[in-house]
């Protein structure tokens, strides 16, 4: 989990998902368990073997103050010993069972990813319910997994790609858990206590919090009880309140972080569009065709393929819980900088003209035909639906997508490209030497 701490926090919750479900139709059903627990199912017998991904909304956002990374270490020991067992007792009770327990964190949620053959559901089932109600954060698990998170923050902290997309964050959203890293400082960390990692997971470990997906060989009846055995154990509520939702503090600036390097990495960004905007389907197709749909977009055929000025460039919409944006990046020589920011502000604007028939069609075709290619099995279904519920999407979705992108018209891609895209509105943080630009924004 540590390994993939800072493409949680550079992606978040970016809602991949729109890209990766099944063309054919899904039967979702709703379950409740005996004790209340809310949960989708898929079932699918044709293997004996189950999926389930656990989510508890508020993820590290939910950091005390002063104490930003203690949900991303706590998430993190989460499967270095539970129960009577220390980490190694635990790793080897899952193995023996052919079962898995995966643990991860965005600034939304924790998420538990969980594996077992049907046989030993139950067996695998009463190990993961230790590990979250009973970790036991011993005193060499968390020098190790404090050593990791150590690691990733100074990999962070020397890394120019990092460098702008965590001063990005920063600048969107300012002093809100989203405008910093997950991962928290240096010192925040190092002065992490065991009491502190018990807090943050009482902070967001219960079950008022809990969203669960499953997928496989099992139906609504046991998965009921499934989810008592997994969940029943856990606090009824959890002891932080969910953050607010921020406002996106973007101005247009641009922001210049001095780094010596022959290149200059570029980060763009501006307000985006919630999944439930009416035009969010026109802006799907539009950022594909914008920057999203790689050597086929504008961006990409003006600044890499006509001009030679990066090896690549892409937008993608970022949609979490609480903000939305629309934004992109790439890296270019110090002296072709500013030829191409301008090149980005100047396909920014003029796409706010219109799309021409062909790439609305290509668009459509790609967005609608790559869609199954991306559906893989049980695990991914049920990770899918755990996302949609933490995004508040309705079930029917996944069966209604293609269709909502195939509606999509020239008119509503001009409609959405006037409304939202700005190129004076556009942000941006460049990490380098850049000839030619000066920040316009305060010194970080």
């Amino acid at each position: 989990m540590i390994r993939r701490a800072l493409a949680a926090f550079s992606l978040s919750l970016s809602v991949l998902l729109l890209a990766a479900l099944p063309a054919r139709a899904i039967d979702i059903q709703q379950v409740t368990s005996p004790q209340g627990i809310k949960a989708w199912l898929v079932e699918d017998h044709s293997i004996p073997f189950v999926a389930l991904e656990i989510a508890f909304r508020g993820g590290a956002s939910v950091d005390a103050p002063g104490k930003r990374g203690a949900v991303h270490l706590m998430t993190a020991l989460l499967e270095e010993g539970a129960g009577e067992r220390d980490a190694v007792a635990y790793a080897e009770a899952m193995e023996a069972l052919a079962a898995s327990a995966a643990f991860d964190v965005s600034d939304d949620a924790v998420m538990v990813g969980f594996r077992t053959l049907t046989e030993n559901r139950n067996a695998a089932a009463d190990l993961l319910a230790d590990a979250l109600a009973r970790p036991r954060f011993d005193a060499d698990a968390v020098d190790r997994v404090r050593a990791q998170a150590l690691s990733v923050i100074r990999s962070q902290d020397s890394d120019p790609g990092s460098i702008a997309a965590i001063e990005m964050a920063k600048r969107m959203w300012g002093d809100h858990p989203y405008g910093s890293p997950l991962t928290g400082t240096a010192d925040s960390v190092s002065a992490l206590t065991r009491d502190d990692l018990a807090q943050a997971h009482a902070s967001v470990i219960a079950r008022d919090r809990v969203i669960v997906s499953a997928a496989g060989d099992i139906d609504a009846q046991s998965l009921g009880l499934l989810l008592d055995r997994i969940l029943g154990a856990l606090p009824a509520q959890a002891t932080a309140p969910l953050p607010p939702r921020p406002q996106l503090q973007l101005s247009g600036a641009t922001t210049v972080i001095d780094w010596d390097s022959p290149q200059t990495v570029v980060r763009f960004a501006q307000a985006g569009l919630p999944l439930d905007d009416p035009d969010y389907f026109a802006a799907v197709v539009l950022n594909h065709i914008l920057g999203g749909g790689g050597f086929s977009s504008r961006l990409m055929d003006e600044i890499r393929e006509k001009r030679g000025l990066t090896y690549g460039v892409g937008t993608s919409l970022s949609n979490q819980v609480l903000g939305d944006s629309w934004g992109g990046g790439m890296a270019t020589a110090n002296d072709r900088t500013a030829e191409a920011v301008a090149l980005v502000r100047e396909i920014w604007g003029t796409i706010r003209d219109g799309v021409t028939e062909q790439e609305l069609a290509d668009a459509k075709t790609y967005l609608t035909g790559e869609y199954p290619l991306r559906f893989d099995g049980n695990r991914r279904i049920s990770g899918i639906l755990t996302g949609m519920q933490l995004m508040d999407m309705p079930p029917d979705y996944i069966n209604t997508r293609n269709d909502r992108v195939r509606a999509v018209t020239a008119e509503d891609v001009h409609r959405v490209a006037q409304r939202m895209l700005d190129p004076k509105a556009l942000e941006f943080v460049l990490v380098g030497r850049p000839s030619g630009i000066d920040s316009t924004a305060a010194a970080p």
